[in-house]
């Protein structure tokens, strides 16, 4: 009985031991006092300023032009909210579903990166283009309507694409090319201004500095660089 009793409790803190070990992949590595981005950032144009009405009227414009195939591809990338984003650029060989300590260091991104977006979104609580402007045709009016400043989906975009360059230098410029083509599906579906992405590209390269700095970071790094190796997509020596 006492045995069965001790395997019972190794099982449940093993249990809890591993559920633990996951989340930490989604734990954020950076506080506000390594990065805040109401200081590292500039504010939004001011309502009714100049700039504010041309980043208005590109909206405008954007809504005539804009193809059906457009408008698709900027809503799948708009779902999209991880590295795999990153295949256009590196081929089919990267499959994080194949590449766990991959899939683990931007789980790590992705964590780090929304925390800091989020705190800057609660920052500056900058309205959505819709919110301003009705006529606006946004693929989708779910996001909350004072959060439009940075965009979330351009700092995903290029805080991955920041460590995905480090990781295959080759192939950065692809990265980084694949990474504008995403924060301007933004654009393409009237979710943001444009202020509001350039702020999130900036924020993203930021974000991927500075977590660079951090140790557990760094080994999360060594171990995606090995496998990334391993799998064919970085050149030996």
């Amino acid at each position: 009985m006492r045995l069965l009793l001790l395997t019972a409790i190794g099982l449940t803190f093993g249990s809890m031991a591993a559920g633990a070990a996951e989340r930490d992949d989604r734990v954020p590595l950076l506080s506000a006092t390594d990065l805040d981005p109401q200081a590292m950032l500039p504010p939004p144009p001011a309502a009714g300023s100049a700039q504010a009405a041309a980043e208005l009227a590109e909206l405008h414009t954007m809504q005539q032009r804009r193809s059906p195939a457009e408008i698709a591809a900027a809503k799948l990338d708009g779902a999209t909210k991880n590295a795999a984003i990153f295949a256009e650029a590196l081929g089919p060989s990267f499959d994080l579903t194949k590449l766990p300590a991959t899939k683990k260091l931007f789980d790590m991104v992705r964590a780090t990166e929304k925390q800091v977006v989020d705190h800057g979104k609660q920052e500056f609580k900058r309205q959505r283009p819709w919110i301003i402007d009705v006529s606006i045709d946004s693929c989708s009016k779910s996001d909350q309507p004072l959060s439009s400043y940075p965009s979330g989906h351009a700092s995903m975009a290029f805080s991955m694409a920041g460590v995905l360059a480090r990781l295959v230098p080759d192939r950065a410029g692809a990265i980084l090319a694949r990474a504008a083509r995403y924060g301007e599906s933004r654009i393409v579906c009237e979710q943001h201004f444009r202020s509001d992405v350039t702020a999130g590209e900036a924020l993203g390269l930021m974000i991927a500095d500075r977590l660079m700095a951090k140790p557990a970071f760094a080994t999360a790094f060594e171990a995606s660089r090995v496998e990334l190796m391993q799998a064919g997509l970085l050149r030996t020596a």
